[in-house]
């Protein structure tokens, strides 16, 4: 399994077949999927026999793209995850997020992780745009994209085919950005 990168105190790397129960388990959790699907319970052998082997084979097809587990360094060896991969609607812009286990949420983890996927895109990894997305009312993803430098450039509204049955206005999400220009400014 390969490290993408290290922070002071998380390794994010590559996912295995052994993380299969580890993810479930994050997605089990209604609270950490209030947000993603309205706390569902996930769907086992779709984990195991579907989107982890085809996250696994993607590995090979792209350097520094991709959903990467993330461990807790001298702690929990799957914490949850992050993804750096261009953007459904503009595939010229990175799209940055994280997942994780809500025993871990509050501890600066996801900021953490963020920020260095920040830097190490615009850095080593050459690019120019990182964007993230949540719902509106999701406040703590929203600090963690803030946090991580990303500004709100947009509110727009989930289709129904993305969030099925959900309300408009839970259905309202927000889009952050940040240009590697700016990112360098800051810095």
């Amino acid at each position: 399994m390969k490290t993408i990168l290290e922070t002071k105190r998380l390794t994010i790397r590559q996912f295995t077949l052994k993380d299969a129960d580890a993810l479930c388990e994050l997605d089990s959790d209604p609270e950490v999927m209030r947000y993603i699907n309205g706390g569902l319970k996930p769907d086992y052998d779709h984990i195991r026999n579907d989107a982890l082997p085809q996250q696994i084979y993607a590995y090979a097809q792209y350097d520094h793209y991709g959903f990467w587990a993330a461990e807790e360094k001298g702690g929990d060896p799957f914490i949850g995850w992050f993804h750096f991969r261009p953007d459904k609607e503009t595939p010229s812009e990175i799209d940055m997020g994280y997942r994780l286990k809500r025993r871990h949420w509050g501890r600066g983890l996801a900021t953490e992780g963020a920020r260095a996927l920040v830097a190490q895109g615009f850095g080593a990894w050459g690019e120019e745009r990182v964007v993230g997305y949540a719902l509106a009312a999701n406040t703590a993803s929203r600090r963690v994209l803030e946090k991580a430098g990303l500004k709100l450039e947009k509110e727009f509204a989930y289709g129904q085919d993305v969030l099925p049955g959900w309300s408009l206005k839970r259905r309202w999400g927000v889009k952050y950005g940040l240009d590697k220009s700016a990112w360098e400014t800051a810095e």
